[in-house]
């Protein structure tokens, strides 16, 4: 059939209009990688790769493929043995591995908040926890990012009991590191808040995990607040460079998950090489400490060479390992993407609609393999791009 919606070929139309039409890119290995989210290298790990096939063949697991759901024939010991050492690595009751991270949160959100309950959520929080929002029957607000003022406002306007006189409950909804800008919020704000109220802090740390702690265990724990969450997402596909994703809570959480998350219910479970991937990754983080040195001390550097050059202005404040120049414009941020590609430097633009227009941006990704000089070439490049165009 070659016959395609007039209104769908419009939008697509108005897409190319504003220079925002997506399309698929290429890693090309040759550029010095400044964007993907592989923050300690793992994802190109042979370690982590032998290991993960040598401890398969250990226990005689020659599957490629779960064959079903986790609640039909899809569940292993190998789910069991991984999800209680991410409990015991993250100080955590219960651990619910989902296919991915995109799946934890559309399945948590779909399915934990109720009818009359409320969900509070900063406006920056990520497509996937907005997407499961609205397969919500909860009501929903966003407040201003990172704005606490107007959180509690918005908590106080809730009524103190629905019609039915049982008392309201409240996510409050955050994200450890926010994925288009790296700034953190302040956690113990966010604590105390919920805890003020009453309230269920949910908290998606998946550009912390690998980030974040003296093992990359993440922000949460790394200030001693585990205890005070309601829930945190994690996800493999950034700093363990793997796939996959989890939930951490209580027991009583996971089993609410395991009977209402439909992303969780209805789909194949992830196979067992990827199982396994994901506790050879987090055994790394336990014995090999340098990755996650290099790393802290790369995102140092660099704001240190934002500052000697001048260019700490247009950046997001940031500690993490994103940070993001923003560079108005499509058309202007994309020509000077393409500009750092051509010097050899993979840069990436980030272009309205999946930031605000006027808030167009490049987005530095920092590895624990970048060096120095690579992070004070780029840098300077880009001083010298963002001049030319004033």
């Amino acid at each position: 059939m070659k016959r395609f919606p007039l209104s769908l070929f419009h939008k697509l139309k108005e897409r190319e209009a504003s220079n925002s039409l997506r399309s698929f890119k290429y890693f090309h290995s040759p550029q010095i990688d400044f964007s993907s989210n592989d923050y300690l290298g793992y994802a190109g790990s042979l370690a982590i790769f032998e290991e993960t096939h040598q401890s398969l063949c250990a226990k005689g697991e020659r599957k490629n493929g779960a064959t079903g759901s986790r609640l039909l024939t899809g569940n292993s010991t190998l789910y069991d043995q991984t999800e209680s050492f991410l409990s015991k690595f993250h100080k955590a009751e219960a651990t619910l591995i989902f296919n991915s991270g995109y799946d934890a949160n559309v399945g948590f959100f779909s399915a934990v908040p109720q009818r009359n309950d409320v969900i509070l959520y900063d406006e920056l929080c990520h497509a996937s926890i907005r997407d499961g929002i609205q397969m919500s029957n909860a009501k929903a607000y966003k407040f201003g990012h990172n704005s606490y003022d107007e959180l509690e406002k918005l908590i106080l306007r809730q009524q103190p009991i629905t019609d039915n006189r049982q008392p309201t409950t409240i996510y409050i909804v955050t994200e450890s590191v926010f994925s288009m800008d790296g700034d953190c919020p302040n956690m113990e704000e966010l604590t105390n808040l919920s805890e003020k109220y009453g309230a269920y802090l949910v908290v998606d740390e998946a550009h912390a995990l690998g980030v974040f702690g003296d093992q990359g265990e993440g922000l949460i724990q790394s200030l001693g607040l585990e205890d005070k969450v309601f829930a945190r997402i994690m996800t493999f596909g950034k700093g363990l460079g793997c796939h996959g994703a989890a939930v951490l809570g209580s027991q009583e959480l996971k089993s609410y998950l395991i009977n209402f998350a439909r992303s969780f219910i209805y789909t194949t479970g992830l196979s067992p090489h990827s199982v396994a991937t994901i506790l050879q990754s987090y055994k790394h983080l336990t014995k090999e400490k340098e990755s996650l040195q290099k790393l802290k001390a790369n995102i140092i550097f660099f704001n240190q060479e934002k500052m000697r050059l001048g260019l700490k202005p247009m950046f997001v404040y940031s500690k993490s390992a994103i940070q993001c120049a923003i560079i108005p414009g499509n058309e202007t941020v994309k020509k000077i993407a393409t500009q750092l590609q051509q010097k050899g430097f993979d840069v990436r633009p980030i272009l309205s609609p999946t930031v605000p227009e006027g808030q167009e941006r490049l987005r530095f990704c920092l590895h624990s393999y970048n060096s120095e000089k690579e992070i004070s070439e780029v840098l300077q490049l880009l001083s010298t791009f963002v001049f030319e165009i004033k």
